[in-house]
């Protein structure tokens, strides 16, 4: 069908669209913000197309334009087709993790987000797409996490559906992180600098209005300052008042009150009255009090700004960690210089002396220490050698190192971590949603109480009612409401981020504060999980040399603990030899010949097939003892354990002192598990258990009103993680239990538990005495304000000081 609006040009006088040049029907409001300015638009169609150009960044298309656009679909397809390019596998490999089947997983940068029911607006927004599996944003970075099925919908209508309610997305680089901190900053610095510039020259013509009867000012002077003073307070509203203004506009375009609308309402009518007052010359003018307003409005949300950039600089300073080129290796040998996205899997890589890891890897070449202090908390660089494993992020400290990479971009450890914590950072505890909700509808009832308030004042003196309507606006602060808990989050997070302990939902801090029992396993829990020879006793004429190197030679290709670790002891104490017709034994040991005799490592059942005779012998509960055999003859017995970790006993010492009750469950031996238990002086030790019965025990726990915190690092621990209240694994555990925790002791030290109990109950004061704060300042801001003791300049100190106490409250947590 034709567009008969094509044919028709405007007649003189008559409004054009800005877009395409036609008429602007009669009673139509449809309005964009183009190069700074609202335009008028003719139609749906055109405002849609010039805000997906305007958000698409593509503003220089109306400035290099010859003529308007007669055909608004062609832009429209032009706007799609450059947000369709994200679209593309080349694209996404810097910032798309591929999860599952068509499931896939991006970081993408947003602009426009000023306080929590932005990012609430958001994220209910992008969550309704079909596709969409989740979607949070983190507070601090203003960093989005979202999980969409490529089947359903493509990342393309994600960016378009956030561009559609007022907001910019970008895929996350950190160096566009870093631009859009910058932007941020100088945007704000230059609103505040035109804003305090003005001010001053406004506050100098209001003395001499204030001294007037003093100065035996005329009337024409004074109206003649009138007007000066109107023409300096128009910029700071126009243009520093933006900051307040859009957010608002932007917010009840989509039928929601924002925290801003209060702002913008006070700003707009201490203006507006002062003009009106200026053009009738009958009243008062509070063009200080306007200006003085929004300088201290700005001021706050320059501080605030700062504050929330400090608080998420964590998961900024962890995705810095990662190279943007590494030194690949060629198919003809040399060593070139490419981007890091550019690395696949398979390929080889040089990391010098000095220079950090570019993607994970496994060491083929080389020995050196690696520092991965930002990742695990630990200091102490630790020695990598062939075979070991290195995360992109690490620093090669030492020696040339060769690396076969295994996973690049969004697959690494840390875009992992960073992925969680932002998970962590954007989640909230309970306390904290009933306080959005409050705030949200604090908001509707802060709006109702000015209207009948006013009402009051008209009836008892009007001269006073719209002043004192500015006052109750001005005063009132729900943003603080909703800043309490997710600044004091987001500073938590990456302090026990710092100490080595992962937070991977927000959510656990709170349970975490309430915990009164930690359930422990044991292997690879409290113990190294790693089994070590701890003595071998020969029992002939061969020496411990000998004995080495026939045990090294027999475990050389074993896969079994007990065989690692005797492998591991012969190995460093021996010279090599051959070893053939070896044959392993199932749940038995290993059988071969070394020079022509046979010679064999095993238990007592394997010895006992062989009709070796064994000397009696006493081994402790935790001990295990495999004996070698030449023949027939027992010519040796090695006693392995498995050691307590160093701070076990610390770990368990700092739980008590902190109230907690400590136990173990365990499927080792009971008495094994009972005398660990005696170790480490643990509440209650049972051992035996099955993974049911471990979760029987803690939901037993459960019923009895205990808060549960549970340990674990195995694959039949992840039941009775998912099954605790909350639950914490182990670095080195399978993923299998990383995945069913609410937290990850990246760096395996135990003792961190306590700490994490005892910070996370200080992170809940905080946030208590956040929204403590918030509420009475409030309660007692609006009847002040409502009776008429509070000037707006006055209203606007106390705003700005109640959000940036909170702020200020919540980074006192960092020096926990």
């Amino acid at each position: 069908m034709t567009d008969t609006r094509l044919a028709t040009a405007p007649a003189e006088g008559e409004p054009s669209c800005f877009h395409c040049g036609l008429p602007v029907p009669p009673g139509a409001d449809y309005r964009a913000c183009v190069l700074g300015e609202e335009r008028d638009m003719c139609c749906p169609g055109c405002q849609a197309v010039a805000q997906a150009i305007v958000e698409a960044d593509m503003e220089d298309y109306y400035r290099h334009r010859t003529a308007a656009s007669p055909r608004p679909d062609d832009d429209l397809n032009r706007v799609l087709e450059e947000l369709s390019i994200y679209d593309r596998p080349e694209m996404q490999k810097s910032f798309v993790a591929n999860r599952e089947g068509d499931r896939r997983e991006a970081s993408l940068i947003l602009e426009g987000i000023v306080c929590a029911a932005c990012i609430w607006l958001s994220e209910k927004h992008v969550r309704q797409l079909p596709g969409v599996e989740s979607f949070s944003v983190n507070f601090s970075t203003h960093r989005a996490q979202v999980v969409w099925d490529n089947r359903q919908v493509k990342l393309s209508d994600i960016l378009k559906s956030i561009a559609a309610i007022g907001y910019r997305a970008y895929p996350y680089d950190p160096n566009r992180q870093d631009r859009v901190y910058r932007r941020e900053r100088h945007d704000m610095m230059r609103r505040l600098a035109v804003a305090g510039l003005v001010y001053l020259q406004v506050m100098m013509i209001s003395m001499s209005l204030y001294f007037g009867d003093f100065l035996d000012l005329s009337d024409d002077l004074r109206y003649f300052f009138w007007w000066v003073s109107l023409v300096l307070s128009t910029p700071i509203v126009l243009y520093s008042g933006q900051a307040f203004f859009r957010p608002a506009w932007r917010d009840l375009r989509q039928r929601r009150v924002s925290m801003d609308l209060p702002v913008s309402l006070s700003i707009l009518l201490a203006y507006s009255g002062s003009v009106y007052a200026v053009l009738t010359r009958s009243g008062e003018v509070y063009f200080d009090s306007v200006t003085m307003f929004v300088f201290l409005l700005l001021a706050g949300r320059f501080l605030e700004q700062g504050a929330r950039h400090k608080a998420g600089e964590l998961s900024e300073s962890l995705n810095k960690l990662v190279p943007q080129v590494a030194n690949r290796f060629e198919p003809d040998g040399s060593v070139a210089v490419v981007p890091a996205f550019d690395l696949v899997p398979g390929d080889r890589i040089l990391v010098r002396p000095g220079g950090p890891v570019p993607a994970d890897g496994v060491v083929l070449e080389g020995t050196s220490g690696v520092n991965a202090a930002m990742l695990t908390g630990e200091s102490i660089p630790e020695t990598k050698s062939v075979g070991d494993e290195v995360s992109a992020g690490t620093l090669n400290t030492e020696s040339p190192l060769v690396v076969r990479v295994e996973k690049v971009g969004q697959d690494t450890m840390v875009s992992s971590i960073v992925r969680l914590i932002d998970r962590a950072q954007s989640q909230k505890p309970r306390v904290a949603e009933v306080a959005d909700r409050f705030a949200r509808k604090f908001v509707v009832g802060l709006l109702v109480t000015t209207v009948l308030v006013t009402g009051v004042w008209l009836v008892i003196d009007p001269s006073r009612a719209f002043w004192i309507a500015v006052a109750i606006l001005a005063i009132t602060c729900p943003c603080s409401l909703s800043l309490a808990t997710p600044a004091a989050i987001a500073v938590s997070v990456g302090r026990l981020t710092r100490s080595g302990l992962l937070v991977t939902r927000g959510q656990a801090l709170e349970t975490l504060a309430k915990v009164t029992h930690v359930v422990f396993d044991k292997t690879g829990t409290l113990t190294s999980g790693e089994l070590v020879v701890r003595r071998v006793e020969p029992l002939g004429e061969i020496d411990e040399d000998r004995l080495g190197s026939i045990v090294s030679a027999l475990e050389q290709y074993a896969d079994h603990p007990v065989g690692r670790a005797l492998h591991a002891w012969g190995e460093g104490r021996s010279r090599p030899v051959q070893a053939g017709d070896v044959e392993s034994r199932s749940g038995l040991g290993v059988t071969g010949r070394i020079d022509g005799e046979t010679f064999a490592v095993g238990n007592a059942r394997l010895m006992g097939e062989l009709g070796v005779e064994m000397p009696r012998h006493q081994a402790a509960v935790d001990e295990l003892v495999v004996w070698v055999a030449r023949g027939r003859q027992a010519v040796a017995r090695a006693v392995l354990g498995d050691e307590l970790r160093e701070d076990a006993a610390e770990a368990v010492s700092r739980l008590k002192a902190a109230g907690v009750e400590v136990w173990l469950l365990s499927g080792d031996q009971p008495a094994r598990a009972e005398m660990i238990g005696e170790q480490l002086a643990i509440d209650r030790a049972v051992g035996g258990l099955l993974p049911e019965d471990k979760m029987d025990r803690v939901a037993r726990l459960q019923a009895d009103g205990a808060r549960v915190l549970m340990v674990g690092d195995g694959a039949n621990d992840a039941p009775v993680l998912a099954r605790a209240d909350v639950s914490m694994a182990m670095g080195g555990g399978t993923a299998v239990a990383k995945h069913s925790a609410d937290m990850v002791l990246l760096n395996d030290r135990v003792v961190e538990t306590a700490f994490a109990i005892t910070y996370a109950r200080r992170t809940m004061s905080v946030i208590h005495q956040n929204l403590t704060w918030s509420v009475w300042y409030n309660g007692i801001a609006i009847p002040v304000a409502a009776l008429g003791f509070v000037q707006p300049w006055l209203a606007a100190i106390g705003m700005s000081v109640s959000s940036i106490a909170v702020i200020g409250n919540a980074l006192r947590l960092r020096r926990g």
